[in-house]
């Protein structure tokens, strides 16, 4: 179970006992990397710490902290044939039973984590919109589902933001950097509309429009008539084209919104590594 820090917060409300899951030192080759934190119940769980036999390995141990009324506890887990894995590195964990204190520091913690995630703009709630967007409420991004239509935006039951907007290209504007668009509205020139006001930041992840390759032609053929935008390569376009020929809106959206997590975990991972090279330079 995982979602929102409202439900993480009535995940932590529910149960006076619970024990917090915390990876403190991966050797190797595991499933999740260190930080990685679950949360124990009774009657619930919270998170994962990768499943399979070392999560079920933690999750007993939980459940026999809870049962005894221990306090903390640590294990040494190696992920290969002694638990039925074949990872082949080795993970460290500790176990600890929460108070008040650290689960009002666990809801701070998550609520500040939610402030950073990526934005991901949906600029469209036809078919293809509303598939998107049920997909990506289960993504760590904050979803904005924005239409013109107040009918349109009413059809979809994602549990992400929806915004009326009579002018989504001022949505498209004031979005935090970073963000990425996917531009997929019911008409040709607003999609080149709001394609051409995402292009003309220099600090997004993404930036998608759905179509053709001739659509993407004709949008540059505009762009050099009515718009003078110089990064129009960074435009992706026909987008979730790389998977299947299938053209339902599920299957369309499961590839957009494999095409944008790709985008936004390799930004991640390329300014995480320029950090580190940064400060190993000002450590030498």
């Amino acid at each position: 179970m995982e979602g929102n820090d409202k439900s993480f917060q009535q995940f932590l409300q529910d149960d006076d006992c619970i024990i917090k899951i915390k990876l403190i030192d991966v050797v190797g080759s595991a499933p999740r990397n260190v930080g990685t934190k679950m949360y124990v119940s009774k009657s619930n769980l919270w998170g994962s710490v990768g499943g399979g036999q070392l999560e079920y390995i933690l999750i007993k141990r939980a459940f026999n902290m809870l049962e005894a009324g221990l306090e903390f506890d640590s294990v040494n887990i190696p992920l290969g044939p002694e638990i039925g894995q074949c990872c082949g590195g080795r993970v460290k964990a500790s176990l600890k039973k929460m108070n008040p204190e650290t689960k009002q520091n666990a809801l701070i913690n998550m609520q500040h984590e939610n402030t950073k995630l990526p934005h991901v703009y949906i600029m469209g709630a036809g078919h293809v919109g509303r598939a998107l967007a049920q997909q990506l409420e289960y993504m760590p991004v904050k979803c904005i589902l924005i239409d013109t239509r107040v009918d349109e935006i009413a059809k979809s039951n994602a549990q992400v933001e929806k915004r009326l907007s009579a002018f989504p290209e001022i949505d498209i504007k004031n979005a935090p950097p970073g963000s990425a668009f996917v531009i997929l509205t019911h008409d040709h020139s607003l999609d080149f509309l709001l394609t051409a006001a995402a292009l003309d930041r220099d600090d997004t992840s993404y930036i998608g429009m759905i179509g053709s390759a001739t659509k993407r032609t004709k949008f540059v053929r505009w762009c050099d008539a009515h718009h003078n935008i110089q990064n129009v390569q960074n435009l992706v376009c026909p987008i979730g084209a790389n998977g299947s020929s299938d053209k339902r809106p599920s299957v369309i959206a499961a590839f957009i919104t494999a095409e944008i997590i790709s985008e936004l975990t390799h930004k991640n991972e390329s300014e995480k590594n320029e950090k580190s090279f940064n400060l190993r330079l000002i450590v030498n």
